[in-house]
């Protein structure tokens, strides 16, 4: 029978990509405050030390680096430093993450190498040093998108390497059963982070200056994203491995169905 206690990350450590702000920021902050010590890394110094403050005012131990998921011998050094300084792994989000508009055919080659290794490389570089030092039991959390699962013109290559972490994962979760390391992903959408600032612009005039008004249940906010991850994170989807939780408001569901105006809803 399922108890409160399935829901505890006390005595856990988790690792979080992209920790420094947006959707990576709730679900460090999730993590904390469920009983998860973190280890978190971002480019950016100064979110990540207003985070970390965040994570021990609950109590918890916070480490941070300054780096970039890009790297291989960073993401090495980080994964040691995290085992070495807080004693062991049970959970890695790779949530670090992103891109820009662009259409494909204006895409050079250096700017999809960027795409490539920021969305896709540094989800393997991270499973391949977590999974040895990651406890039985553990659980890989990939953050993807809604884009991984439907056209995104503008976006082309963003979104293929989304759809290769996705395929990534079912097929990580068979080869990682073994150990009993569930991988899971979640793709949202409709859910306004610090990171998205500009792209609605860099679309160009003429755009839905709204997005939040086609999705179901409105935008959503880090924090949605957050509950999902402690979900996945717990004891609770101890037998949950190899799928996609959406977490975007119905956006999936609509498949192209729009509210009116008048509130009712149209293909």
């Amino acid at each position: 029978m399922i108890s409160p206690a399935d829901v505890s990350l006390e005595g856990r450590v988790a690792i979080v990509t992209g920790g420094a702000q947006g959707i990576g920021e709730g679900i460090a902050l999730g993590f904390a405050s469920f009983g998860a010590d973190v280890a978190l890394c971002d480019r950016n110094a100064d979110g990540l030390d207003a985070v970390a403050s965040q994570v021990e005012s609950l109590g918890r131990r916070c480490l941070t680096s300054v780096m970039d998921v890009r790297d291989p011998a960073a993401v090495e050094s980080f994964v040691s430093e995290t085992v070495s300084r807080l004693g062991r792994l049970d959970v890695l989000v790779n949530n670090a993450g992103g891109g820009f508009f662009a259409p494909f055919m204006d895409v050079n080659a250096k700017g999809q190498t960027a795409l490539v290794n920021e969305n896709f490389t540094s989800v393997t570089d991270f499973v391949r040093c977590c999974v040895p030092v990651m406890s039985d039991g553990g659980s890989i959390i990939n953050i993807t998108s809604i884009e991984a699962f439907r056209a995104a013109p503008g976006f082309a290559v963003y979104a293929a390497m989304k759809a290769g972490v996705e395929q990534l994962t079912r097929s990580l979760a068979l080869e990682l059963s073994d150990r009993r390391i569930r991988v899971n992903t979640i793709a949202p959408d409709a859910t306004p982070t610090p990171g998205d600032t500009g792209l609605a612009a860099a679309v160009g005039p003429g755009g839905d200056p709204d997005y939040g008004w086609k999705i179901p249940l409105g935008l959503g906010t880090p924090d949605d994203t957050a509950g999902a991850a402690v979900f996945l994170a717990c004891d609770l989807s101890k037998w949950v491995t190899g799928t996609t939780m959406h977490v975007d408001g119905g956006s999936m569901a609509a498949s192209g169905w729009r509210r009116r105006p008048d509130g009712v809803f149209e293909p």
